[in-house]
């Protein structure tokens, strides 16, 4: 048994306790000995020798402002000394109040209005928006979703998550999402502009309605098979994928032809990562549900939901008791979201991250000039990707970026004097893009030390 009273494990101990312990299925062991933090702050992690490792992941994508941000965790010690638990059968301040700032603000930009509907993680909420959409058309139970696309692990959310890997040992998916081509426009076709690109996407998702023999619809009633549509504005774990501008706008046309909803999942691209509170206003279309979490709460306490236009999640439509979580709108994470949101409108935030993130893709295609394995780089705002390649600047390599992470991870790069690691990301079709997420606070001096332990590691790794 545990004593409370034991002297401090070493890490080999704990290493030890782990491969007796500890179940592996939750996605840790990315490297064969993953790395023990002690610490962290700002845009860095600290190990058990005080080194410090430049985070360009920011867990995912859900530390958007950065670790230990002074503000929210003083929001949070506030809210732990005078309502840290309620059941959710009642109500708290901030939960209403944060519910009718993200209603009131998407009725400004979609033009609709809408409600807002909590859960505690990404995946549980894409559950809550399939069971809002299953329910809204009639229990049609088919979806279309991206390749490339991902949407979690549960099992709802792994039928509409385009890698089989992760369905593999869970038997059939009767459900399984189809499939369709996203507009990955540097494995594109060639001779075509990213616009053309996308508008052929497009065309060949359209051809789907053209008869019933397409099998997706009854050409008779005009009834589709299919009832809504997910999409990753910008894919996430596909590799920070960016589709041309004109590409959103040109499918919602058809799903709007068919009755389709569109469902869009903000979980890793919203709260600011592309320098709009959702990344689908780039693209100006107007969603029917959207879906998100993560960065919402700065990753201090698990929160996430789904906001639906009001005809989908009216209460004669979506009762009480339609879906529920224990947890689903906890006072400790929805005080700090309310204080996340707070926080991003007092100044242009907006302008402020497509400031930075400009001066870091100038610094991403500086860095890919001199390095012929730098594929591809691109980026909106603070999402940002560098495909490494082979020599030829297009053939995936992954064992090279396999190879980045862990001299990253070393904490053995030298850079202007000091030594420290660097924390990467892993995309990406062939699982050989970065993809570069980090703190939307991250200082310009930052930014170029990021720059530097890029150029180091690959110094290190290229022959």
């Amino acid at each position: 048994m545990y004593d409370a009273e034991h002297p401090v494990l070493d890490e080999a101990a704990l290493r030890d306790l782990e491969a007796q312990y500890c179940s592996y299925g939750d996605t840790v062991h990315y490297l064969p000995d993953p790395k023990f933090f002690t610490g962290c702050e700002g845009s860095f992690m600290y190990d058990a020798q005080g080194r410090e490792y430049l985070d360009l992941q920011m867990w995912y994508s859900a530390v958007n402002f950065g670790y230990r941000n002074p503000r929210l965790t003083a929001v949070a010690h506030r809210q732990l000394d005078t309502l840290p638990q309620v059941a959710s059968q009642y109500l708290h301040r901030e939960k209403v109040e944060l519910a009718a700032m993200i209603a009131q603000d998407a009725e400004k930009k979609f033009g609709r209005k809408g409600r807002v509907h909590f859960n505690v993680g990404g995946a549980q909420a894409v559950e809550d928006s399939l069971k809002l959409v299953r329910n809204a058309t009639g229990g049609k139970q088919l979806m279309f979703a991206f390749e490339g696309g991902y949407h979690g692990r549960t099992l709802g959310a792994s039928a509409i998550t385009s890698s089989y890997r992760y369905r593999r040992r869970y038997g059939h998916f009767g459900d399984r999402a189809q499939f369709i081509e996203f507009p990955y426009h540097f494995r594109g076709p060639k001779g075509m502009s990213k616009e053309e690109y996308g508008h052929h996407c497009v065309q060949k998702f359209a051809r789907l309605f053209e008869t019933e023999y397409n099998g997706v619809l009854d050409t008779k009633t005009g009834q589709a098979e299919y009832a809504a549509f997910f999409i990753e504005p910008i894919q996430g774990t596909g590799g920070y994928v960016i589709p041309p501008m004109n590409f959103f706008s040109e499918l919602k046309k058809v799903l709007d032809q068919y009755g389709i909803l569109l469902v869009v999942d903000e979980i890793q691209m919203g709260m600011w990562r592309t320098g709009k509170l959702w990344s689908i206003e780039h693209f100006g279309v107007q969603p029917d549900v959207l879906v998100f979490g993560k960065a919402l709460t700065n990753g201090l306490n698990p929160l996430s939901g789904v906001w639906a236009r009001e005809e989908l999640i009216n209460p004669e439509i979506f009762p009480p008791g339609s879906t529920h979580s224990t947890f689903n709108a906890n006072p400790m994470g929805t005080s700090v979201a309310l204080e996340t949101l707070r926080m991003t409108h007092e100044v242009d935030y907006g302008a402020q991250v497509m400031a930075k993130g400009a001066y870091f893709l100038e610094g991403l295609k500086e860095l890919q000039k001199r390095w012929p394995q730098i594929g591809d780089v691109d980026g909106l705002g603070l999402a940002l990707r560098a495909e490494i390649c082979e020599a030829d600047g297009f053939t995936p390599n992954k064992v090279l970026l396999n190879k980045m992470e862990e001299v990253a991870m070393s904490g053995e790069l030298e850079v202007d004097g000091k030594t420290m690691g660097l924390i990467l990301d892993v995309g990406g079709y062939h699982k050989n893009v970065i993809t570069l997420a980090p703190s939307l606070e991250i200082s310009k001096d930052e930014i170029d030390l990021a720059l530097k332990l890029l150029d180091a590691v690959l110094r290190r790794c290229v022959d």
